[in-house]
């Protein structure tokens, strides 16, 4: 069950530290043990919300703050195409 961020250390309007903006919400889908070898499991009920299939590429996203990483992130890489699109497509138009 997912926990409502009510934390605005964790995600302050703004979008600091985690990325998050006021409109996206932040929550707690699940804790996940890392095993000796650096592994963790998503849980079935979280791969499933989420779309995620065996053999899926998943895109780890790192945010930093004072120089140590303060949050991650998991996509689906098929969907970094379109961010990055959507992001640096003006910066490509206005430079054109």
């Amino acid at each position: 069950m997912a926990e409502e961020n009510t934390n605005p250390e964790r995600c302050p309007p703004g979008g600091t530290p985690c990325g998050c903006n006021q409109v996206a919400v932040c929550s707690v889908e699940a804790v996940l043990s890392v095993d000796e070898r650096g592994q963790m499991v998503l849980p079935k009920d979280v791969r499933e919300k989420a779309g995620i299939r065996p053999g899926d590429k998943l895109a780890l996203i790192t945010w930093e703050r004072d120089g140590e990483v303060c949050c991650l992130a998991l996509m689906k890489a098929g969907s970094l195409s379109g961010m990055v699109k959507s992001v640096l497509g003006p910066l490509i138009d206005e430079a054109e």
